[in-house]
Formats: structure tokens, sequence, C-alpha cells
């Protein structure tokens, strides 16, 4: 079977790929988009059922279409899945869902993408498969835990009726390991455990903070960039640890109930999680809120840094003409992490491609051209 030929191939259907696929379009580029869900929009459908998003609706559209819900409303998880949908739907964007891809290789001065229903064949390629990663990040000793004790990555909790009675273990104290404990300690005596990652100074929600909410739309956008230091100290934190506390803030867990413990989980004694000072706990559940891994082995090139992400700059990797990442965190800015965020960063990476295409076809011609007598 003969390889397709397209000449930019977009991997990932989220905001981040369809923001490129949006700004290519408006340069008249050529390109498909493949996913490997079912449906646009499926893997912000995965998410627990209360999850909302961080920014007012009036900052979470994408580019050419704003998202459809009160300007100061926080959108539910499928509400942002189906305006993925409808965004694809609306500017014509040619997604393959259900295309899983399995290796992304270079070939002949351009990209070889191998998915389940064949290959691919690019001169340009851009990686859009997620903020944090494909795989769940879970420590290798959870395999010592009783195995009486559920355990749910984060991916994997929906809502507080799958967890066993008795108590909850959440580990990782970020904001949505914040918001987990704050959900579950309605019926369970709940403990979050985790280093302190700080929270932002106002409530979201206070209509007071819809004056500041600007001002921290401005800092996360232009401020904290890998374009100054506080961006560049800012960045390895935040992909690691997490970012701050932002809906759940430290006096709402106590408030709760919640026992906040600083110290990390570090180990398993007779079945039971043991934290860095020592305690062992007895619980019947462990939430681990530990994050995302960065997944990019299935990237047969050498363009992934020992720390595991990507050597790109602001999305144009090192190295490789071509090949381009989208959506990653905090890949030009703190909003990059952002569904508001997606289109800007998006935008860069579409400009060096329509740059980059027409320095080919001009070089291309010169080539055909005979030379002059």
């Amino acid at each position: 079977m003969d390889a397709e030929r397209h000449e930019t191939v977009i991997i990932g259907a989220g905001q981040a790929g369809l923001s490129v696929g949006h700004h290519l379009a408006k340069r008249g580029r050529e390109f498909v988009i493949l996913d490997g869900s079912d449906r646009i929009g499926d893997n912000w459908r995965s998410h627990w059922d209360s999850l909302r998003l961080y920014s007012p609706a009036r900052y979470d559209g994408l580019p050419g279409m704003r998202f459809p819900a009160p300007g100061w409303s926080f959108p539910g998880k499928d509400q942002v899945a189906d305006y993925l949908e409808a965004y694809a739907q609306r500017f014509t964007l040619p997604v393959r869902t259900g295309t899983k891809v399995r290796r992304l290789s270079g070939e002949n001065g351009g990209y070889a993408v191998d998915t389940d229903h064949g290959r691919l064949l690019a001169e340009n390629v851009v990686v859009a498969t997620g903020t944090f990663g494909r795989g769940a990040h879970i420590p290798a000793f959870a395999a010592q835990l009783d195995p009486r004790i559920l355990q749910l990555h984060s991916s994997e909790y929906r809502n507080e009726a799958q967890l066993h009675d008795g108590p909850v273990l959440v580990v990782g104290a970020s904001h949505s390991g914040a918001d987990v404990a704050y959900e579950v300690a309605l019926r369970h005596r709940t403990v979050l455990c985790g280093r302190e990652t700080g929270q932002i100074p106002v409530r979201l929600e206070a209509r007071s903070t819809r004056l500041v909410i600007p001002l921290l739309w401005q800092l996360a956008n232009h401020v904290l960039t890998t374009g100054n230091p506080l961006g560049r100290k800012m960045r390895p934190e935040v992909r690691v640890h997490g970012g701050p506390l932002l809906r759940v803030r430290a006096e709402d867990l106590e408030r709760a109930g919640v026992e906040r413990v600083p110290d990390r989980m570090t180990g398993v004694r007779d079945g039971m999680p043991v934290l860095g000072d020592g305690r062992v706990l007895e619980v019947a559940n462990v939430v681990w809120c530990t994050g995302f891994r960065q997944d990019f082995g299935w990237i047969d090139l050498p363009v992934i840094g020992e720390d595991g992400w990507p050597a790109e700059h602001r999305g144009v990797a090192d190295g490789f003409p071509g090949l381009y990442f989208s959506g990653l965190s905090f890949q030009r800015a703190f909003s990059s992490m952002l569904v508001g965020g997606a289109g800007r960063d998006a935008e860069i990476v579409a400009k060096h491609i329509a740059a980059r295409e027409r320095r080919l076809h001009r070089a291309e011609r010169e080539h055909r051209v005979p030379a002059a007598v």
C-alpha cells in the first residue's frame, strides 16, 4: 500500500492541533490532523465529572471562534469537548479520528508517520499530543500497596461514587489534587499530601476578581514567558511540580476537613502508604494526582532532551527542520497550558511552516530554471 503524501501532518486534535490547523488553513497550506480518539474532544470528556476550566469563557476561545458561554462563566469539561468538535466542523478542518500514531521517523529529508491505518509522508509534522504527555505518572512502589486499596490516577477518577468506603489519600497537591481532595472530603476522611505549590492571590469566581483576571491573563501571556528570566525560572517548576492552587484554596481544604500534609508519599509498609515523616496511613483509597510523564518514545528521532521534554524553541524543534511541537506545558508562556493560550502558540508554528514552504518551493523553482547562457 502506497504511503499518503501531505505537506503537513498534525498529530493530535485538541485545542493545540486544531489551532495550528486553523492558522495553516488561513495561509492556504495543505495539511491533515490525526487523532486516536473516536470523537474530537474525547480527551476532555474523559476527565472527572466536576472539572471546570480555570479561566473564564471570554478567555477560552480558539482563533476565529469565541467560546459559546457567558463571558464570566467557567465552562465544564464536556462544554470544552463539544466546543472543540464544533470548532473543527465550523472551519472544515481535515481531522481523522480513530487514527493512532504508532511511530514518527525521518525519511528522505522529510518525515514518516506510521499509524494503525497506514503510513503518511510529510514535509512538516506538528506534534500536538497534549500539554502534559500521554502516560499517567505513578511511582513504582504503588504496586506494593495492599490490593484491597482502590487506586485511581486522576485521569481515571470521575466522581466520589467510584471510591470504597473509608479514608482517602490524595497524592499530589497541585490544583488537580486540591480539587479532588476537596470533593471527596464531603464523604470521606481525606489526607492530601505533597509539596506546597502556592496559590493565586484571589478567588477565581469572586465578582471582584473580574477586575484582576485581565491583569493575570496579561501576566500569563506576556510576562511569564520563555523570553524573560522570570518565565525561564518558573518553567521547569511548573513542568515538574505543577502549578499553584487555583479554584480550591488552602482555607477551603481546611474548612472541608482535609488533612494537609506537606510531605510526599515515600513508600509502602505492610501494604499501606508511608509519608515522608515516617507516618503510615490506614486508607481504603489512593488517588494519584501526580501528573503525567512525557511519553515521546514513539518519536524515533533524537529530539527529546534528558529532562524528557523536546528540544525546541517556541515549538520549532532544534536541529530537525520541519518538525514542530504545539500545546506543550509552558511552551512559550504560562498561558500555553490554557485553552485560550493555544492559539498564540499555534500561530507561531503555522507562520514558521508557511515561511519554510515558501523557501522550499522557491528553491525548487530556481533549481528547475536552466542557467542563463
